[in-house]
């Protein structure tokens, strides 16, 4: 046996949908903020890893460098050759000095 309620049947379907798009525009703007940061902190982290991948690029030449500087002795020959202008025995140093400009484009 089916009962009419009649206008009380049909405002209540009405509130309970009105109801239930509430909760949903209040779930949405409970986990929109959240969804926002997430994205952020996302961006935060490639942004990190790419400093990350061109600090250890830095730090293998590095490396490279202490380990020549510490076990190849022609990289000691040529790296104190060009800084204090060390010659060998019978060698000519040649220097060339930058001219000094003033911008003018003479």
């Amino acid at each position: 046996m089916k009962v009419e309620l009649g206008i009380w049947g049909k405002l209540s379907w009405v509130v309970t949908i009105v109801a239930l798009i509430a909760g949903l525009i209040l779930v949405v703007g409970w986990y929109l903020p959240l969804i926002s940061q997430n994205e952020r902190m996302r961006q935060e982290i490639f942004k990190l890893n790419a400093q990350i991948q061109q600090e250890d690029e830095i730090g293998k030449k590095l490396r490279a460098s202490i380990d020549a500087l510490q076990h190849d002795p022609k990289t000691v020959e040529r790296l104190t050759r060009s800084s204090l202008m060390y010659a060998k025995p019978g060698e000519t140093i040649i220097r060339f000095e930058e001219v000094a400009t003033n911008g003018a484009g003479h």
